[in-house]
């Protein structure tokens, strides 16, 4: 799977982390940002990642920031985009079964090493449901399209 991330300077080191064991685990990887740990701003990488996953760039985002919230606040506004912050596995299954979620935003502030890889892991392998859940995105997708004007 083709997979975008990016980070603002407090997730910098995560996302390295990350890079390195989802490309030991098959996943190809493209680094949108922060390059170092210098200051960086994090809405630059978020509409980085966004747009390479809502053109079809890549299939799945995930971004980190120190909480993952401002990432998910910044990539939310581009459009077709549908990120969520995650701590844990069953969150990271839940935002994909049921809220076609395409970007995953970590907390490099407060996630363990190990358990990034497990939610990520899970991120990616999980698929979206369908049934009941399509109707509630599709009323999400629909109500972003009018918004846009």
């Amino acid at each position: 799977m083709i997979i975008a991330i990016g980070s603002d300077h407090r997730g910098q080191h995560l996302k390295q982390y990350l890079i390195a064991e989802l490309q030991a685990r098959g996943h190809q990887l493209q680094d949108c940002g922060c390059p170092a740990a210098a200051s960086s701003d994090y809405p630059e990488a978020a509409f980085a990642v966004g747009e390479l996953v809502t053109n079809g760039r890549a299939q799945r985002g995930i971004l980190v920031c120190g909480s993952g919230i401002g990432m998910a606040i910044a990539a939310n506004k581009v459009v077709g985009v549908r990120a969520a912050p995650c701590g844990d596995v069953q969150t990271a299954r839940q935002i994909r079964r049921h809220n076609d979620c395409n970007v995953l935003c970590l907390g490099g502030d407060h996630t363990p090493l190990e358990t990034a890889v497990a939610i990520a892991e899970s991120f990616l392998a999980t698929e979206f449901e369908g049934g009941r859940h399509k109707r509630r995105v599709e009323m999400i997708t629909a109500y972003e399209a009018r918004s846009k004007n």
